[in-house]
C-alpha cells in the first residue's frame, strides 16, 4: 500500500484545493450551489482519488484513480475559464490558478506513465 502524503502530486493538488476554497469565498453568495460547490467539488476530486488509488492493490488501478483525477483536473481548468469569463476571479487569479492547474495535470499524465512501465 502506498502512502499518498509522499507523493509531491498529492501535496501539490492538496494545497491547489485549499487555495479554491478561499478563492470561491468571495463569489457571489448566489453561487453556492452552482460554480462554487461544482469548483469545490472538482477540485478536491483530484487528491481524494489520488488518496484512494493508493490504497488499491495494483498499479493498474492506481492508474485508473489518476485518470479520473486527471479528468476532475480538466473540469477544473474550465471552471476557472468559466470563473474569470464571469469575472468572479481576476485576470491575474486566473493566469496562477490555471498554471497550477495544468502542472497538477502534467505531473499526473507522468505519474500515470511511470506506472505503466
Amino acid at each position: 500500500m502506498r502512502d499518498f502524503r509522499k507523493y509531491d502530486i498529492w501535496k501539490l493538488s492538496h494545497s491547489f484545493t485549499l487555495k479554491v476554497y478561499d478563492i470561491t469565498k468571495h463569489y457571489p453568495k448566489d453561487e453556492i450551489y452552482g460554480i462554487i460547490s461544482q469548483l469545490r467539488r472538482a477540485s478536491s476530486s483530484i487528491p481524494t482519488n489520488i488518496s484512494e488509488g493508493c490504497g488499491r492493490d495494483s498499479d493498474s488501478e492506481f492508474n485508473r484513480f489518476l485518470t479520473i483525477a486527471l479528468g476532475s483536473a480538466s473540469e477544473v481548468e474550465y471552471l476557472i475559464i468559466l470563473s474569470k469569463d464571469l469575472n468572479y476571479i481576476d485576470e491575474n487569479s486566473y493566469i496562477n490558478l490555471n498554471e497550477e492547474v495544468n502542472i497538477i495535470k502534467r505531473k499526473i499524465y507522468s505519474l500515470k506513465q511511470k506506472l505503466k512501465k
